[in-house]
């Protein structure tokens, strides 16, 4: 289904240990938005819920609901520091096109469906750098 690298999974782990109430993993998901289609979603899950997919990577435990399975078939789920942002990425081989800012992406039944978008890229609106703007 999913990976999830060393790096992402050390820094779930850190995140998962700072929490009030107890998690029982990393949710991932795949919602309609977001400038190209397509949106990705984390949180933390208290529970599994029927029909997800669970994998354990090093003890953490990753979720992914059916529907969003479609989308993150063969996907890999990383955390990348650098110096000017830090954060969780998701390399997808189902996405043929995304939003400069990685949140959203697009892929081919996706495509056929959805009118042509031009201009700025709507994700967050604070400049993430896609569109030029």
């Amino acid at each position: 289904m999913i990976t999830v690298t060393e790096a992402a999974t050390r820094k779930i782990g850190e995140v998962l240990q700072q929490q009030t109430e107890p998690a029982f993993g990393l949710r991932v998901a795949v919602y309609a938005g977001g400038c190209s289609g397509h949106e990705y979603g984390m949180m933390l899950a208290p529970k599994a819920e029927d029909g997800d997919w669970v994998g354990e990577f090093e003890g953490i435990k990753v979720l992914v609901d059916p529907q969003s399975a479609v989308f993150l078939e063969g996907a890999k789920i990383d955390y990348v520091e650098t110096l000017q942002s830090s954060g969780f990425t998701i390399s997808n081989p189902k996405a043929t096109s995304g939003c400069g800012c990685g949140r959203s992406f697009q892929t081919e039944e996706s495509a056929a469906d959805a009118p042509a978008k031009s201009g700025g890229c709507g994700c967050g609106g604070g400049g993430c750098g896609c569109g030029g703007h």
